[in-house]
Parts: C-alpha cells; sequence; structure tokens
C-alpha cells in the first residue's frame, strides 16, 4: 500500500503549523505568487486541497448539488451559517471546478498592478499602510502573503471594488421569516478610489482621503430620492464622513458614527459595516488575530448570468421559494481566518467577526459576524466572478474580460430575515453598472453633498 505524503492531514498539519508559528507562506507543494505570476496556481497545491472529490473521499465531487442529504461531508469547508443554510433551509449550492487559472479571480489591471508593486508595502508607525518611502499606497494587494491580521484586513480595507471607480446597479429583496419578500429596493452603489489606485495617481490631489462612496434609492416611490455618502479618510484611525438626503425632511443631514451599525431603511439586514468584510476603516477594530488556515467551498467564480434579461440569478429555498440566489462554489485551497473587535465602537452591536480569505488573491469568502453575547449573528456572502458567460462577456479598457461580485446574501440568523442582493445590469432610474468612469465626472455627478441633494430630487 502506498501511504500518501500530502494528503489531507498533511496540509491540515501543516496549516495548523504556520498558523501557530505566525508563518505567512502561502502554498503547500510551491510558493503561490510565482505560480500566480506564471499564470497557473495548480502546482501549489496537492490534489486534495483541489478537488472535493478527493477530499471528500467520494462522498461530493465537481458537478454534484449539495443538500441537506450531503452537506455534512463538507461541513469542515463551510462557514456556519452556511452550512446551517443547506441542511435545514432547503438552500442548495451547486459545486463546480476549482479555479487554477488566477486571472480568473482578478480584474487584469488589479492583478497586474498588485504583481509589480509585490513587496513594496509595509505598516508605517501609525499602523497606516503605506510604500517603502511611507507615501500612500501605490495600487494592487498591498501584502500577497500577509504576517499579521492587521495586514490581512488591509488587503480588503484599501480597494472593496478592485478598480479606481465601480457603479453597481443593484436589486434587492428583503425576505420575512415566513418567506415572503417584504420589502424590494433598487438603488446605485457607486465607490470613486482618491488613492490606491491602478492609475498610480491621488484623485484631484486628494491625499488625505482613500475613498469616497455614495449610494442612492431609486425604488419604490416612497424611499426613491434617499442618498447617502461616505467620504474615508487615508488615515485609517479616523471614521469616515456620513451624510444622507432623505427626501421627507428636503436637506442633508450627517449621522453620527455609529449609524454604520444600523440599516439604510426599513429590511435591510446588511450595515455600511458589513460591506466587503471591512466596512469601517481597520484602526477603528483591533485585536486583529490570525486564528487559522483551511480549505473552504466559496463562490468565487461562474456566477456571472450576462447572458440572462438584466443578469438574472435564479432564486430557490426557504419556505416559499424565495429565500436563496443560485449560486456556485468551488474549491479554495488555503483560507486566512481572521478574527476582529470593533474597538473603537463602544455601542456596536456586534461582538466580534470572522472572515475567511482566499490566499489566492486575498478576497473574502464567508463573514460573519456575532452579537454582543458571543452567539453567532449575521453571514455577509458574496459571489464574485469573471464578467463572461459563454459568448457574453464585459469588456475593460484593454479587451479582457471584467471581473467583480455577483450578488450578495445577507442573513440575520437570529431573527431569521435575509437580504438578496443581484447586482444587474441596471436598475429603476435607468442607471447602468459600469466599472470605469467612461470619462463622465463621476465625482461632481454622485459624490458630493450637492449631488445626493440633487439625486434625491430628481
Amino acid at each position: 500500500m502506498r501511504i500518501r505524503k500530502y494528503d489531507v492531514d498533511y496540509s491540515r498539519r501543516l496549516f495548523l503549523e504556520r498558523t501557530a508559528q505566525g508563518a505567512f507562506a502561502t502554498g503547500v507543494l510551491a510558493p503561490l505568487w510565482p505560480l500566480i505570476a506564471s499564470g497557473d496556481m495548480s502546482k501549489a497545491y496537492p490534489d486534495e486541497l483541489t478537488s472535493v472529490e478527493m477530499y471528500t473521499k467520494g462522498k461530493v465531487k465537481t458537478g454534484d448539488v449539495l443538500t441537506a442529504s450531503n452537506v455534512d461531508a463538507v461541513k469542515d469547508l463551510l462557514d456556519p451559517i452556511t452550512f446551517q443554510q443547506i441542511k435545514t433551509m432547503g438552500r442548495r449550492i451547486t459545486v463546480v471546478e476549482t479555479v487554477k487559472d488566477p486571472t480568473l479571480l482578478y480584474p487584469m489591471a488589479f492583478l497586474e498592478t498588485s504583481l509589480k508593486n509585490k513587496g513594496k508595502a509595509k505598516l508605517g508607525a501609525d499602523g497606516n499602510i503605506v510604500d517603502q518611502a511611507g507615501d500612500s499606497w501605490l495600487g494592487g494587494i498591498p501584502f500577497a502573503e500577509p504576517k499579521t491580521g492587521e495586514e490581512a484586513i488591509a488587503n480588503l480595507t484599501l480597494s472593496w471594488g478592485r478598480h479606481d471607480y465601480c457603479q453597481y446597479a443593484i436589486r434587492q429583496w428583503d425576505i420575512s421569516p415566513g418567506g415572503d419578500p417584504a420589502y424590494q429596493y433598487d438603488f446605485v452603489w457607486a465607490e470613486l478610489q482618491a488613492n490606491a489606485r491602478l492609475d498610480g495617481t491621488s484623485f484631484q490631489n486628494k491625499k488625505d482621503l482613500l475613498r469616497i462612496q455614495s449610494v442612492w434609492f431609486t425604488s419604490p416611490q416612497d424611499v426613491a430620492g434617499s442618498s447617502f455618502l461616505s467620504t474615508w479618510y487615508y488615515d485609517q484611525h479616523k471614521y469616515p464622513d456620513l451624510y444622507g438626503y432623505l427626501p421627507a425632511f428636503k436637506r442633508v443631514r450627517q449621522f453620527p458614527t455609529n449609524q454604520r451599525f444600523e440599516p439604510l431603511l426599513p429590511g435591510i439586514t446588511w450595515f455600511l459595516s458589513d460591506a466587503w468584510a471591512a466596512g469601517d476603516p481597520m484602526l477603528t477594530w483591533g485585536n486583529y488575530k490570525i486564528v487559522g488556515r483551511q480549505p473552504m467551498l466559496g463562490a468565487v467564480s461562474q456566477n456571472w448570468h450576462g447572458s440572462r434579461k438584466n443578469w438574472e440569478i435564479g432564486v430557490h429555498g426557504g419556505p416559499k421559494g424565495q429565500t436563496f440566489l443560485d449560486a456556485n462554489f468551488s474549491m479554495c485551497p488555503e483560507c486566512i481566518v481572521l478574527e476582529a473587535e470593533p474597538v473603537g465602537y463602544p455601542r456596536a452591536p456586534v461582538g466580534k467577526k470572522r472572515v475567511w480569505i482566499d490566499v489566492r488573491n486575498q478576497q473574502f469568502v464567508a463573514y460573519i459576524t456575532y452579537d454582543r453575547r458571543g452567539e453567532i449573528w449575521k453571514s455577509f456572502e458574496v459571489g464574485w466572478s469573471r464578467y463572461q458567460d459563454g459568448s457574453t462577456l464585459v469588456k475593460d479598457p484593454k479587451g479582457n474580460s471584467e471581473w467583480s461580485w455577483t450578488y450578495v446574501l445577507s442573513h440575520d440568523i437570529q431573527a431569521n430575515r435575509m437580504s438578496r442582493a443581484a447586482h444587474t445590469e441596471s436598475c429603476a432610474g435607468g442607471y447602468k453598472s459600469q466599472l470605469a468612469d467612461n470619462g463622465v465626472d463621476v465625482y461632481n455627478k454622485y459624490l458630493t453633498n450637492q449631488a445626493i441633494t440633487r439625486l434625491g430630487q430628481a
């Protein structure tokens, strides 16, 4: 009998050792990042970490659908809320092939910039992310192989959308515990990077800012015009300025810092704090710890349906077949497990968060929060994908197919309320999704107090 050297137990022992030692290397059979640069990650991990069939000893294989009858075989590859959704709520997830081509996990410009700037970032004396000269970060992933929890969260915080400008048309349904759609909203979410940009510039010389982000609701009629503007400082100790325009009051007002832990409108389960698992400045949280490394199943590819009208995603599960969006998951051979606490928010209802980060692109694949009692509270699951669906694709300015998020499932497991949001081609109000400014002055159009007032009155 041949004894396999690189079996699941070997990888598990290696990940435990690295966590205990604070080691930061990625890859098992070979260092990961040279293989990312070569365009093929397949040699970084043994088959047992890239094949769900080998990992589960044949109980689950690529092409299978995870249901209550077989999900126990992959329980340790899922966060606890996703496992519960499948086990008891009728959720189904299709298992697709493992991604070995790194270009499927990034926007091409972001990948190229990350490779160009690898090794040039550091944490300054004040905890902020700077280049070796002490200036603002140059763009791309700052810490390809994070040594600490602070470095791991920096990879998520500095550029949420991994483009210099993102504009998402979104259609969201908020599902009641009984399985009925209680609310339905159309809105636009826009992000403009002021620094850490891929074009190597500082937007309008605003060196003190990191990003400017706005959201405006376009449907239904009773909330249309509700608009919010969040201005982030580059200094991660500083709280963002948050302003909102509410049509009923016909004026812009400033919201307090702790408003980041409240829904923007009724029925919504996610908070600004939840955005991209890094919705607050990283130094307003603390006690960062890398508590583990492990393989996971995550929605990292084959989740865009551009050939369908308005990029529609199917729904299923829950009491009335309306609770979950269809999703494809695949093996993520190595994920960092990160925990942190909201030390800068003494009245925050969140006690801590746990984030699973895929080391191949330093993007999160699972995120859950715990309440102040230490009980699991909410999940914020995002589907990612290359924007190619057969012959249908969205191209970047250089002709490469684009990459972005495709859906969000924000599940308050304690109240059993679900917000399911789809990244759509367009939404009410005639707004379309785009991943570049396309030569438009988006700052003055969407990202100032005057802009959100104008949007609210339109």
